[in-house]
């Protein structure tokens, strides 16, 4: 199904690289792409939300604001200075990505907080690590207020978890304790494999009326523990 992008709203961006080989090998190769991505974002003046960087896969949650457009362009301007960096450093040439990206949509409210945590839960779920604090290449320590600057933008779903941030962390940390349903992982991660929408019936009826382009697997509702916000 062909990608669909709906200004003002989280879209859920998964590229993958081809056959599985790693594209990050070292700590420099986070670091330039973090690096590029805040130089793109500046640039596109687009909102970055989250991000997961895994050896063989990135997650990325970006709302492209009124320009939709800038999102195919950030991740092919993205994709374009991996793969010069990768091949240079690996001495060889071609692809690295498997073929174009894949996005959803995320529904505003307790899905697009469930998105969320599912990327900076993804290396627990993945057993990389056993607690989000411990990767360092997620958005949850920078969400968390953790390093010396932080160029991450908040969605007004964080901010609304409390009047200061102190509060707004202490909430999302319970959030991101609790247990991430199966059903919940295969919905979010289904959604982008599938260039799909993550939300509710109402919410893809409308997204469908908008774009003219039907989905045809729809959400499981609201995602539990998160109806407006962790609990």
């Amino acid at each position: 199904m062909r990608r669909v992008v709906v200004p003002d709203h989280p879209h859920h961006i998964l590229q993958r690289a081809h056959n599985g080989q790693e594209v990050f090998k070292a700590e420099q190769d986070y670091l330039k792409y973090l690096q590029d991505l805040r130089e793109l974002k500046e640039k596109l003046g687009v909102k970055i939300y989250g991000w997961c960087l895994l050896p063989s896969e990135v997650h990325l949650l970006i709302d492209p604001r009124t320009k939709p457009g800038a999102l195919s362009e950030l991740m092919k301007a993205l994709a374009a200075r991996t793969t010069r960096h990768r091949n240079r450093k690996d001495k060889r040439g071609g692809t690295i990505w498997e073929s174009r990206f894949r996005s959803s949509v995320i529904q505003r409210g307790h899905w697009t907080l469930a998105c969320l945590r599912y990327l900076e839960k993804r290396p627990v779920l993945q057993g990389l690590v056993n607690a989000p604090a411990r990767f360092p290449w997620s958005s949850f320590n920078m969400r968390m207020g953790r390093g010396e600057f932080s160029w991450l933008d908040q969605p007004e779903e964080f901010l609304a978890l409390g009047e200061t941030d102190h509060e707004r962390r202490r909430l999302y940390r319970t959030f991101m304790e609790q247990h991430i349903h199966d059903w919940e992982a295969e919905a979010i991660l289904g959604a982008a494999v599938r260039n799909q929408l993550a939300g509710d019936k109402k919410f893809i009826d409308e997204v469908e009326e908008i774009t003219g382009v039907r989905v045809s697997v729809r959400g499981r509702g609201r995602p539990r523990g998160s109806a407006d916000g962790p609990e």
